[in-house]
């Protein structure tokens, strides 16, 4: 009696090992955070062409939105416009917490609304990362 539970936590222990690491994946690899922003999950050994864009398009972001405030913009709920290189995002500035005026048409980047641009980047009148999809 006493092999065949010893028999069956053998079974189990490769069993979990097999799902855990055949199935679950690596552990060193991106993954994308609550606000949709890829962050390292361990320690993985490369930075795919995917993170390393999203990372470009969130910089030019921040500079677009820089310029803008240089110019004089009062943000509120609107558009700010196209970055990215291959991959290209609308920027739109959006309330914390969203209020009906994030969602009007007239306030969102007609590039994505048109299915030209299918990636953004939400930011609040402060320049923080909201979302990013």
């Amino acid at each position: 009696m006493k092999k065949i539970y010893w028999v069956l936590i053998v079974v189990l222990i490769v069993f979990w090992i097999f799902l855990r690491f055949i199935i679950g994946g690596s552990e060193d690899s991106w993954i994308k955070d609550g606000k949709g922003e890829y962050v390292e999950h361990g320690v993985p050994s490369n930075l795919p062409y995917y993170v390393q864009e999203q990372q470009i398009a969130f910089i030019q972001a921040l500079e677009l939105y820089q310029k803008k405030k240089q110019e004089g913009m009062n943000f509120s709920s609107q558009c700010l416009g196209i970055v990215g290189n291959n991959t290209k995002y609308v920027v739109d500035i959006i309330h914390i917490p969203r209020t009906e005026e994030d969602n009007k048409i007239e306030n969102q980047c007609p590039d994505y609304l048109n299915g030209e641009i299918k990636n953004f980047i939400e930011l609040d009148k402060d320049g923080n990362i909201f979302m990013m999809v």
